[in-house]
C-alpha cells in the first residue's frame, strides 16, 4: 500500500523525468527550427567520419535532425525508451544516455562513409533499446526481466537497424549505440 509520502515522492519523481525527457525532446525541436532559418548551418555539428572536427558530433548529432520527418520519428522512442530507462533512476539515464552517444557517436565515425554526415537521436534510441533488452539477463531482478521481456516483445524487431540496409540511415551509429547499452546494462547491473 502506497501511503500518501510515497504517493507525493512518485509525483515528484514523474515530474522530474517528464521535465527532463521535454527538455531534451524540445531543445531537438528548437534545433530544428533554428536548423531550418539556418539553412541547415547546424548540420556541420554532425558527426563526419575520421575528422577531428566531427568528433563534436558525438554531442550535437543526436539533438541536430534532416526535417520534421525525421525528428516525428525519433520523438516518440527517444521518450518512450527514455523514460523506461529512468524508471531506474535519472542518474542511470544520464549514464545510459552517455553510453549510447558516445558509441553511436564514435561507431559513426570509424566506420562512416567519408564526407557523410551522420545527424539524429536513433543512436541513442537503440542505446536505449540495448539497455532496455538485456538489462533483465544482468540484473537477475523479476521487474528488470520483466521490463526486458516486454521490450523485446514490442520492439526488438528494431535491431535489424543496426544492419546495413536503407541508404541514408546511419546503421553505423544504430550499432554503435546498442552496443554502448549493452555495456551500459552490464556495467550497472550491481547498482
Amino acid at each position: 500500500m502506497l501511503t500518501r509520502v510515497d504517493g507525493r515522492r512518485a509525483v515528484v519523481a514523474f515530474k522530474a523525468q517528464l521535465t527532463t525527457l521535454s527538455g531534451a525532446v524540445g531543445v531537438m525541436w528548437a534545433s530544428l527550427g533554428v536548423n531550418a532559418v539556418l539553412g541547415g548551418a547546424l548540420f556541420r555539428y554532425g558527426v563526419v567520419p575520421r575528422t577531428i572536427t566531427g568528433l563534436r558530433g558525438i554531442v550535437f548529432a543526436p539533438f541536430i535532425h534532416a526535417n520534421v520527418a525525421h525528428l516525428a520519428a525519433n520523438t516518440v522512442p527517444f521518450a518512450l525508451l527514455g523514460w523506461l530507462v529512468m524508471l531506474s533512476g535519472r542518474r542511470r539515464f544520464l549514464r545510459v544516455t552517455l553510453a549510447a552517444m558516445l558509441g553511436s557517436g564514435l561507431m559513426a565515425w570509424l566506420l562512416g562513409a567519408s564526407g557523410s554526415v551522420h545527424i539524429g537521436a536513433s543512436g541513442v534510441i537503440f542505446g536505449y533499446l540495448g539497455y532496455l533488452m538485456l538489462t533483465g539477463v544482468f540484473t537477475r531482478n523479476f521487474w528488470s526481466i520483466a521490463l526486458s521481456v516486454g521490450v523485446t516483445a514490442l520492439w526488438g524487431g528494431l535491431v535489424f537497424g543496426v544492419m546495413p540496409g536503407q541508404a541514408g540511415i546511419s546503421w553505423q551509429a544504430h550499432f554503435g549505440g546498442f552496443v554502448a547499452g549493452v555495456l551500459a546494462a552490464r556495467a550497472l547491473r550491481g547498482r
